[in-house]
């Protein structure tokens, strides 16, 4: 299956111009000759905000599957890739940069003072690669196949050797890791108000909620699914509106029941009325023009 990339470039001198970036159209280079299609390339600056910033942009509202950043992996004070991204990942894949020192131990003995690190964040792979476009692609050639694999997984929720739950729905995230995250996020010094939505599956129909339909059946579930793109063009829109600095989402998936969470959505922003405009406007978006929702009735 082909997916999407991003391509992040680590470095100080790279953001100023002062060095011309190699490593990562050499990176986008090999992406798109395996398939993917790279969506996103950014230059940014050795410094940790602005790279956690960077990884949730690509994973949360562009929603990459994978995410490659090149750079900040060695000894320098300066280089605190690793950190920025063990800050936002959900879950480890320490078996990928061990593949890559196993694979540079045989180029180098300094193979092994590469930090890279890699993780999962929702639905994103992010991986760190070093910022040397030689040691990027030796590094990336010996880990790409079994990527390939990890995102399948990724998507699929499973894979041949453990099945996924016939339902097919995903982990609801954590709030108390949202808010910890959004406020250690650099807008945070901006923000005055965090509000959340959280939409579950109800057992009252749609018609008896909105037309006032006496005879409706209850329902027992849902079908859920959404449409990426859109989604992520309505957050989008959504940072557009007065005074709004933070947003997060997550959306559902699969043949939900009662009781079962449907979306989470996070705002920060100045005032109260900013953040509850843009609230209602987004939810109202994802819900009219970014999902579809099929009921389940119980049998009568």
């Amino acid at each position: 299956m082909p997916y999407s990339a991003a391509v992040i470039t680590i470095s100080d001198k790279g953001a100023r111009g002062e060095r011309v970036d190699t490593s990562g159209p050499a990176l986008c280079a090999m992406l798109a000759e395996a398939g993917y299609s790279v969506i996103h390339t950014r230059i940014i600056p050795d410094e940790q905000e602005q790279i956690c910033a960077e990884l949730i942009h690509c994973a949360d509202i562009l929603q990459t599957p994978l995410i490659l950043t090149t750079g900040g992996t060695g000894f320098s004070p300066r280089d605190i890739t690793p950190e920025a991204t063990l800050r936002v990942v959900e879950r480890e894949v320490r078996g990928i940069p061990e593949a890559m020192r196993a694979e540079s131990l045989r180029i180098t003995p300094r193979g092994c003072l590469s930090r890279a690190a890699a993780g999962i964040r929702g639905r994103s792979l992010i991986v760190n690669l070093p910022g040397s476009e030689k040691a990027a692609r030796e590094n990336l050639a010996a880990v790409l196949e079994a990527i390939a694999h990890g995102l399948d997984m990724l998507a699929s929720a499973g894979s041949a050797d453990c099945a996924a739950p016939a339902t097919g729905k995903k982990t609801p995230p954590s709030l108390n890791a949202w808010l910890k995250e959004a406020k250690a996020d650099a807008s945070a010094a901006k923000i005055g108000m965090y509000l959340v939505h959280n939409g579950v599956v109800r057992e009252t129909a749609k018609a008896a909620v909105r037309s006032g339909a006496q005879q409706a059946p209850a329902v027992r579930g849902m079908r859920f699914s959404h449409d990426a793109e859109k989604a992520a063009a309505a957050v989008a829109e959504t940072y557009r509106m007065p005074g709004i600095h933070y947003i997060r989402t997550w959306l559902n998936e699969g043949e939900l029941t009662v009781g079962d969470d449907i979306m989470y959505v996070l705002i920060g922003g100045d005032i109260r009325p900013h953040v509850v405009a843009a609230l209602e406007f987004l939810v109202g978006k994802l819900k009219e023009e970014c999902v579809q929702e099929t009921e389940i009735f119980a049998e009568s």
